[in-house]
């Protein structure tokens, strides 16, 4: 994916592609509930490529775990614009999507899913302006303050910047759908919301990455996450990396920018995947800061934190920081964070008992 346009919420997915487009409308981020579009079985006579079935379920799979990952990232990004300070953007609050968001073989394929020359909403951010005015997957974007959205296999990029310039200036934007063949109009208010693009890593191994604007999970580490709550921990940590500006403080923003790059293609060049990929350790004592930032945008979004402590032991143990590509191996201060962590929380449970303000 390409970095979308900051102002918006999420990214219009290009799975693929070496980029992630930050599409300024907000026509990003949410993640809802994934049930797949129609999957007629088509099949593809290309040489040398899968069959439409075969990247059908390709498709279908990487859709469930992108909702999953939206869907658990969205009450972070927008629970804790206040934290995220300079990095928090208007948005929008959904995601969108045509045949053309992957890759040129892929085309036929997402195309049997349902998706055609138009965008279309295939993810809505809870809690935010596009939900409450009721916006739905499947919703064809037609018009945007009276231009015509952009359709086809630049859709994407055009459609950020006719939105981008939009969103910095306005409380609201005017959307023309199409939803079930009948045209509908809606006001969708801006949502304010941390403005990081959250992004699925299609590769095994178990590891979550920032680079100062994104933030990607690796399906290994979404596997081994248990539960929504250990998955909100990983992304809150990252998340709070991004926030805190510690990609930047290690010059590491191209270098983890380029593993993004290539994990979110829907086959990664896995001869680029060994050891730490060139990343830096992080320091202990920009890890504790992470932690301790991360355990209150957990709990600002609703999150359990009790069991984090015991999550990030367990990810340690079993991936101990000389396996290489995992977490720990990037993160290996996994004594002294448990520390902060403790602190933190015991922190954090004061001032909820006290009803003060949920602030570092």
């Amino acid at each position: 994916m390409h970095g979308l346009l900051q102002p918006v919420l999420m990214q219009l997915k290009r799975v693929p592609s070496a980029r992630a487009a930050l599409f300024p409308l907000a026509l990003a981020l949410a993640g809802c509930s994934t049930t797949p579009l129609n999957t007629p079985g088509a099949t593809s006579n290309t040489p040398g490529t899968a069959t439409v079935p075969s990247q059908l379920q390709t498709l279908r799979t990487i859709t469930t775990q992108q909702d999953r990952l939206y869907r658990v990232a969205a009450p972070l990004l927008v629970s804790n614009a206040p934290l995220c300070k300079g990095n928090a953007r208007q948005l929008l609050g959904f995601i969108a999507k045509n045949k053309y968001s992957y890759s040129e073989d892929y085309v036929d394929a997402a195309q049997s899913l349902g998706y055609e020359e138009r965008l279309q909403v295939t993810g809505v951010l809870s809690n935010s302006g596009a939900a409450r005015v009721g916006i739905k997957r499947g919703d064809i974007l037609a018009i945007v303050e009276g231009k015509a959205m952009p359709q086809g296999p630049n859709a994407e990029r055009q459609a950020a910047g006719l939105l981008g310039p939009m969103m910095n200036n306005r409380s609201s934007i005017k959307l023309g759908l199409v939803r079930n063949g009948s045209n509908t109009m809606v006001n969708v208010p801006l949502t304010r919301a941390c403005g990081f693009g959250i992004e699925l890593g299609n590769a095994d191994h178990v590891n979550a990455y920032a680079d100062g604007r994104r933030v990607l999970v690796t399906r290994g580490m979404l596997n081994f996450a248990r539960s929504d709550s250990e998955l909100a921990y990983v992304l809150a940590r990252e998340l709070a990396h991004n926030a805190l500006g510690h990609p930047t403080q290690q010059t590491m923003n191209a270098t983890v920018g380029g593993i993004i790059d290539n994990l979110i293609r829907i086959t990664p060049d896995s001869s680029t995947l060994g050891g730490t990929g060139g990343v830096r350790a992080t320091p202990q004592e920009l890890d504790a800061a992470a932690d301790t930032l991360a355990l209150y945008m957990l709990v600002r979004a609703g999150y359990n934190i009790d069991g984090a402590a015991s999550f990030w032991q367990r990810l340690a143990t079993q991936y101990p920081a000389n396996v290489p590509n995992s977490y720990t191996a990037i993160h290996p201060a996994i004594a002294y964070r448990l520390t902060t962590i403790a602190k933190v929380t015991g922190d954090i449970k004061a001032k909820q008992a006290a009803k003060k303000p949920l602030v570092p």
